[in-house]
This record gives C-alpha cells, structure tokens and sequence, in this order.
C-alpha cells in the first residue's frame, strides 16, 4: 500500500493550509536540555529534525524541572513544570491555552507525570482536562502487565489525545489489546536515529588510541537495570579467545540514581572488574557524550550489547542508535530487542546469562562473515528511523491534528491513517575508574553549555546520550 505520509506535502494534508496564514506552531511538553534526560535528548533531536523538514514552524517548550532545580534554558522555554506538584500541570495547560499555539507534543515517560506508591498518582491529569489545544503524545513506555491505576493514566491519555505515538509494533498492540485503545489513533513511527553511514571503524579506533582492539561496547546513563556486571563477568571467556578485546562502558551514571544511592553501581562494577583482573579489558568512559561523540564510539565498536534486566522494556534508545550505525547486536530479550533484532537483525541472549554473553561475542568475533552479515542487516533496518525521515512523519503527523476540517471536526486523514503508514518489521538506547579507563581517550566538551536557541527553538546545546525511558 501506498505510504502517503512520504509524498504529503503541506498544502495536500487536509482541506486548507494552516501556513498560508502563519507557520505551524508546536509546543512539546517534555524535559529539555540541559537537563540530563533521556526524554530531554529524545524531544531535542525531535524538534531539530521537525525544524529540517519544515525550517518556517515555530518551536516552544514547557519544560519538566525536577523540585528544587532551575536550569539554563534558552528562550525556547516559555512555560515550566515542576514535578511532583500537580496544579503546576494545570498551570502550563491554561497558559499554552492562552497562547498561539497549533498542537501540543507530550512525550509521555510514567516518572514525569506522577508518582509510584502502591499505585500510581497520575499528575497528568489536570493538564489533560484543562488543555484545548490539539494534543499528539508519544508513549515511551507501555507496560505490558499494568496496574488499574496505569491503565487508567493510559486510557486518559488515549481519550483525549488526537493521536498517540507508539515507537514499536508491539506497544502499538498492547495498547489496543490490553489497554482498550481506538487503533485508529495510534500511530507507529520509530525512535529517530542519527543518518549514519557505517565506516570509518579503524579511523575512530584510532583517534581513541585503541588501534588492534576488538571493541565491545554498551552506552547510555549507568543504573543496575542496565545488568553491565553480567558482560562484564563474560569478558573473562571472551579475553581467554580474543586476548585484545575490550569492553566499553560509555555513559554517566543515571542522575536519579546518583540522588538516591550516589555512585555505589558504578564502585561496585569498578571493583568487579578489579576482582577479575580485568582492567585492560574493561573500560569507563564517564561523561555525558554530545551525539557525534556517542556516534563516534559506536563507529569504532566491533560488537553492540545491551544486557538489559528488565523483560518489558518497549523502546530503548541506545539500541535503535546501534542499529542505525549498522553494528552487530547482542541483547538479552526484552520486548523492542524481541522485536528490533528479529530475522537475522542480532543475537538474543537469556537474562543474567553472562556464559551466553560471552558465547555470543566470541561466535561474532570469530566469523567475519557472519559479523557482516548481521551489520548489514542491522543497518538495512535501523537507516529507516533516520532523524530526517521520523522529523518528516512527525511534522505532517502534527499538521493533520492542527487543521481543522471544515465541520470543526480535527482531520483524520491519510497523514493519521496507521494503515497508509509502512509497517516496520520491527522497532521503533569522576575520575577513572583503572588505567584501562585512563588509556581510553576522553571526549572533549562533556558538559552542555547553556541552551540557546537563536530564534529557532532547538535547544543549542548538543544532544546528549541517555535515552529515551529506561535506555
């Protein structure tokens, strides 16, 4: 079937054209650099990638500040939310209300809108039944088994959002399967992801000074969920048959994380990997990377893991970039590794199972035929999230919602139709810690600089690893 949302135009999206009479304005609900956030760096290369496809929109934020936190925005900021206090919700309904803008994007992460006791306190509720602007909100997590409470906040969103965004086929069915969602309103478009080709893996090894190692590597914000000690364990198995292997860790410990329990995951991974006598085998590399840094790293990795703990993690971020740089993929089987690496895409490997880790980086290692096949089919999959054709989808995504048809009624036309959408086969990521790490060339500039924007509401400060969601 014809994928419309590839040859719409402006003026062909609806009955009339909302930029013949000024540009399209958006307002994305979200975090925004520079705080260090997955959904933070998500909604920044959004808006970037929305801007390139249309450089006439207009681009605000009402941004999610942490309690008891103020950052540097830039002057894309116009509204601000603080977490945990609901009437703040409310407070940035009624002024979005108030302004000029055409249709709302709310990138929904459960953490930014309430809070977890033995049910869930939905703080997006107030926001939902003051806001009355046309609303798209992206779910970054689906939790297959959920609670009344979750599937309520759910069910919320769906009745009043014009269109939800899921980033895989398999969140797309749980919300119409377990949640009671109308299908018609959920789209699928898939996490963007940097256009990348995929060379360059001896000229990156060597500007990281790593010239005859074989990399492996996993990046993101460091928490326990990650599982990073059970790739750690395997590298014994792995060095025993590939002596120059090593294994990068590239990416600050989670800012939540370091609130709560301060660095004590990161001293313990440090303190295994100095148990196992592995310091010239595993590497840190802990700073919070721009994304030509995080490219970079996966240009000069051999192997991509992501050993992740948590079986129905629906999005991650670090995985979809991976795929988009064309690397061979080990996972463990959570649901968007199941389905992002299903047909020969990468390697699935049992839960906390550090032997088949091990068993899966050396059968890559050993087979160059094998590690090109699985690289090419990783990046025949992952070029089509690519930042430009996901900032194109969006924005017309965007425009049907915004016009209205000529009864008052919002467009549900070819743009918002799931079925004229291509069906993806899968998917929508202090100091050194041993001389392993001081050996590994740090990136430069780990810290964003203020945000700004110079009228074009992107945030200037670079985008950011962290993923979206539990990366």
């Amino acid at each position: 079937m014809t994928d419309h949302s590839e040859t719409l135009t402006p003026r062909q999206v609806g009955g009339g054209d909302l930029r013949a009479e000024r540009p399209l304005s958006i307002a994305f609900v979200s975090t925004c650099p520079p705080r260090e956030c997955g959904i933070a760096t998500f909604t920044s290369d959004l808006a970037r990638a929305v801007k390139a496809a249309d450089p006439t929109v207009r681009l605000s934020w009402a941004a999610i500040n942490e309690a008891g936190s103020i950052h540097p925005y830039g002057p894309e900021v116009r509204w601000r939310i603080r977490q945990r206090q609901p009437a703040s919700y409310r407070a940035a309904a009624e002024q979005i209300n108030a302004s000029r803008v055409d249709v709302v994007s709310l990138q929904h992460e459960f953490g930014l809108y309430g809070v977890w006791s033995d049910t869930f306190d939905d703080h997006l509720q107030p926001f939902l039944d003051t806001l009355r602007k046309p609303l798209v909100t992206t779910l970054h997590s689906v939790v297959p088994d959920p609670s009344e409470s979750v599937r309520e906040a759910v069910r919320r969103i769906g009745e009043r959002s014009q269109a939800i965004v899921a980033m895989a086929e398999t969140a797309c069915d749980l919300l119409r399967d377990v949640y009671g969602l109308d299908p018609d309103r959920v789209r699928v478009i898939p996490h963007g992801v940097p256009p990348v080709e995929p060379r360059g893996r001896t000229r990156m090894k060597r500007r990281f000074r790593l010239e005859g190692r074989q990399i492996i590597s996993t990046f993101g914000l460091v928490d326990p969920r990650k599982g990073l000690e059970y790739m750690i364990r395997a590298m014994d198995s792995v060095v025993g048959r590939h002596p120059n292997a090593l294994y990068l860790i590239v990416g600050k410990t989670h800012p939540e994380l370091v609130r709560r329990a301060g660095e004590a995951y990161r001293q313990e991974l440090y303190e295994l990997v100095e148990a196992r006598d592995l310091d010239r085998h595993v590497a840190f590399v802990d700073a919070y990377l721009t994304q030509r840094q995080i490219i970079d790293y996966l240009l000069a990795s051999d192997v991509y893991v992501t050993p992740y703990l948590d079986p129905n993690q629906i999005t991650s971020g670090t995985l979809a970039y991976a795929l988009g740089a064309g690397k061979a993929v080990i996972s463990t089987p959570y649901l968007h590794a199941k389905e992002a690496l299903a047909n020969g895409r990468g390697i699935l490997v049992d839960f906390r199972s550090e032997e088949q880790l091990a068993a899966a980086v050396v059968a890559i290692l050993d087979d160059a035929d094998f590690k090109r096949q699985l690289e090419q089919n990783a990046y025949a999959y992952g070029h089509e999230m690519a930042w430009p054709t996901v900032g194109r989808r969006m924005l017309e995504l965007f425009r049907s919602v915004a016009e209205p048809k000529s009864n008052g009624r919002r467009l549900d036309g070819p743009a918002l139709s799931r079925r004229a959408a291509p069906r993806l086969a899968a998917l929508v990521v202090d100091g050194h810690s041993s001389a392993a790490e001081a050996r590994v060339a740090a990136p430069s500039s780990t810290t964003p600089p203020d945000a700004e924007t110079n009228g074009s509401g992107v945030p200037k400060a670079p985008s950011q690893t962290g993923v979206s969601g539990p990366s």
